[in-house]
């Protein structure tokens, strides 16, 4: 295996979504290269409208929209793309797996990740990884993918799987997910400790947790980072308490063949809803922190009012000095969970879901209110996946598989004028 640049390292992002996985593999930059290492060779996305977005983000660095597939993969030839490939990075849709579905294991969606593995052994990348739900960890799927690496189409590879809390790394969630990363047996034999790609340790600590005394090395860490990085507090908030508007601008665009609703900035995305007056008085009784039980009866449901057991996220105010629940597809349903906003008397905006998913204020969207809440749910979150960028770079580094990068230019101090 040869060393590439620095500054160069390719990227295929398979089930790409709307690209979170390869935002944050954009926005790591080591200390001492100028430029992001990794760079988008191509991507296969199957939702026309995440695909669009993707393509509106990165499209231009992958060579062209042709780089960017909108189909199924099982119609997507992997040599299509130019050059050798580094890293394949993706998440096989986990509909089949998400406690929040009927956990079928005859989903045929639950099949999806073989597809990955066939991409593997076309394009043989140095590591892959694969983002999925926790109960991924658990399922019999999870059980064949093991199975091949030991003895079957993957045995080049050496797995290394843990479920990763996206809190524990900056991120102002509670989304926990499985990440399995998995690094080719030529590259463990150049490590130092012959150790394969290890996940990333925790930046970030829980606040119950601080007592150095009993979590013995956690005493370097920083704390949980709460919505109110987001929100900012009652009296001085960060984002505009009541949206102006519930429509996105009225734009179109065409990069992949249909048109749709775009380009939106993720600033664009403050948009409200239109609730009832029954809606609202309901978000009154709710006070911070506080979920449905707090809904006086006579506005309640005798479903909510007799149901006292399971979650108590349902029609719940976001805690503001804690991190969000985990944003998903219909975070602007406050009956689907804790999405009221801090204090407002309403839910939170696909801005502020943007937000805490790591998203940019100058990141572009393109779809429909549904379609771009969609792309947003199911991202990997762009701050859990910089980390685990910086991981995969420091380990293709100590290998040798990145080339030392040329010496900073000093810049040279202003002549003295002449006398």
């Amino acid at each position: 295996m040869n060393a590439v640049p620095a500054d160069h390292l390719n990227v295929v992002d398979l089930f790409a979504g709307c690209g979170g996985f390869t935002q944050g593999f954009h926005e790591f930059t080591p200390h001492d290269v100028d430029r992001p290492p990794f760079r988008v060779a191509g991507a296969v996305e199957m939702d026309l409208a995440a695909a669009t977005t993707y393509a509106a983000n990165f499209a231009a660095e992958a060579g062209g929209v042709r780089h960017i597939f909108a189909g199924d993969i099982k119609d997507w030839d992997p040599g299509d793309v130019h050059g050798d490939v580094d890293v394949i990075l993706g998440g096989p849709p986990c509909q089949g797996f998400s406690g929040l579905g009927k956990e079928d294991p005859g989903d045929p969606r639950n099949q999806l990740w073989r597809e990955y593995m066939k991409v593997v052994g076309r394009l043989q990348p140095k590591i892959f990884v694969i983002e999925n739900v926790d109960r991924f960890f658990i399922s019999s799927e999870y059980k064949a993918l093991t199975a091949a690496a030991e003895r079957g189409d993957l045995k080049d590879y050496v797995l290394e799987s843990k479920r990763l809390f996206a809190s524990d790394y900056g991120v102002p969630q509670a989304r926990r997910r499985t990440i399995v990363l998995a690094t080719h047996r030529d590259l463990v034999g150049l490590h130092p400790d012959r150790s394969p790609l290890k996940h990333p340790a925790p930046t970030h600590l829980d606040p119950k947790k601080i007592d150095a005394s009993l979590f013995e090395g956690t005493d370097h860490l920083a704390t949980w980072v709460p919505v109110s990085s987001v929100f900012g507090v009652k009296g001085r908030p960060l984002t505009p308490e009541y949206p102006s508007t519930t429509d996105l601008p009225d734009s179109r665009c065409d990069l992949l063949g249909k048109g749709m609703p775009g380009i939106f900035k993720t600033s664009d995305l403050h948009i409200g809803r239109n609730p009832t007056e029954l809606s609202l008085l309901r978000y009154a009784d709710i006070p911070p922190g506080g979920n449905r039980h707090n809904i006086y009866p006579e506005r309640s449901t005798e479903s909510w009012m007799n149901h006292r057991s399971g979650s108590h996220d349902v029609m719940g105010r976001m805690y503001i000095d804690r991190p969000s629940v985990t944003i998903r597809t219909e975070f602007y349903k406050p009956e689907k969970g804790r999405y009221l906003h801090p204090w407002a008397d309403r839910p939170i905006t696909h801005y502020e879901a943007a937000l805490l998913q790591g998203f940019p204020e100058g990141f572009l969207w393109c779809g429909s209110k549904t379609q771009i809440a969609r792309q947003i749910g199911n991202a990997v979150p762009v701050g859990l996946a910089r980390v685990i960028a910086r991981q995969v770079y420091d380990y293709l580094r100590v290998t040798g598989q990145v080339a030392a990068p040329p010496p900073r230019r000093e810049a040279r101090p202003p002549s003295s004028a002449r006398s």
